[in-house]
């Protein structure tokens, strides 16, 4: 068994703002694992500034993992804890070369007979900007639509406003990521503003990190709370089941990029059904080769609530897509040529 690795850089089609900042181009690499003639292909999406892996001994742990290939599951899992988006490339790599084509995990949804609801994603911007994607869900067919905020929270407040308006919480559900943009004090007060507006939750309300105001948020919220970049960097067994104790949240959000691959984001689904939270899958600026790879996956998991799944229609570069979105649907497609 071989391996190798290529680093790949994605622009976007146009600068995509968060609350941590505008983003111009995202970073990923891609590993192939061959054996016997054939191929598997897996994608290390890295997330610079937000993945717990990114450090300046990346490629090091990249070209280590290259060259121990073929150690056994194990050891490798426990070698790259600290590098989860290696080892979800490697995950990935490994499925690919056991399934061949672009499977990595068998299914209706590979077979083409079932799709994926998603929910449409609005970046932020001015107001125009944000009306202007909100329209473009809309008529796309989208009944779950999911805004960043968390920036000039007045204007964006103002958008939801008017979208609540327009559609009442049975014709279109809201969610909202602040990615942390608020402070314990002011995450209160715009909880219950949402909630007046039927939110169905809110993704981070303030930083990762903080246990105890989250804890205080979440058992006082008007508007179920989701745990976002609070799960990344917990690796430890114990300590997952400790951060759903304490805090309980509503919700958990699963990158799998960022919180170990599918291995952990099974152990994080287990856990959170425990106490009985929700939980569901969302992608974070992969290439098309790792977002085929997360859709497969969320589809074995038959959660019925509208996933956060990209399109990989941001980027002006990237690869071929195995997926298509009709109205609010992610399907595969079986057209193309292996």
């Amino acid at each position: 068994m071989e391996a190798s690795y290529f680093r790949y850089l994605l622009e976007f089609k146009r600068p995509s703002g968060t609350s941590r900042g505008v983003l111009h181009e995202k970073e990923t690499f891609i590993l192939e694992i061959s054996e016997n003639g054939k191929k598997g292909v897996g994608e290390c999406a890295v997330f610079r500034g937000l993945s717990f892996d990114d450090r300046p001994d990346y490629e090091e742990k990249l070209k280590w993992l290259c060259e121990n290939i073929e150690q056994d599951n194990a050891y490798l899992r426990e070698e790259l804890k600290a590098f989860p988006s290696i080892w979800f490339g490697y995950e990935q790599a490994v499925l690919n070369l056991k399934h061949g084509a672009r499977i990595y995990f068998p299914s209706e949804f590979t077979e083409g007979k079932s799709a994926i609801t998603i929910n449409g994603l609005i970046w932020m911007g001015d107001i125009g900007y944000m009306e202007e994607q909100i329209q473009d869900k809309l008529e796309k067919g989208f009944h779950c639509i999911k805004l960043k905020i968390g920036v000039n929270w007045k204007e964006e407040y103002v958008v939801l406003q008017k979208l609540r308006e327009k559609f009442s919480k049975d014709q279109l559900e809201l969610r909202v990521d602040a990615n942390g943009g608020f402070h314990k004090n002011e995450a209160m007060a715009v909880l219950q503003q949402l909630a007046e507006l039927n939110i169905h939750s809110i993704e981070q309300p303030v930083k990762a990190g903080n246990w105890n105001d989250m804890a205080e948020l979440c058992a006082k919220t008007p508007t179920p709370i989701a745990l976002d970049e609070e799960l990344i960097g917990i690796t430890d067994t114990d300590q997952k089941k400790e951060l759903l104790k304490m805090i309980r949240p509503q919700y958990i959000i699963l990158k799998p990029a960022l919180v170990g691959g599918f291995a952990g984001s099974d152990e994080w689904i287990s856990f959170a059904e425990e106490h009985n939270i929700g939980w569901w899958i969302t992608s974070a600026l992969e290439s098309n080769i790792g977002l085929n790879a997360i859709a497969q996956y969320t589809f074995t998991k038959q959660n019925p609530m509208p996933q956060g799944l990209g399109t990989g229609a941001l980027f002006v570069n990237n690869f071929e897509s195995d997926l298509e979105l009709k109205n609010e649907l992610l399907w595969f497609r079986t057209d193309r040529k292996n």
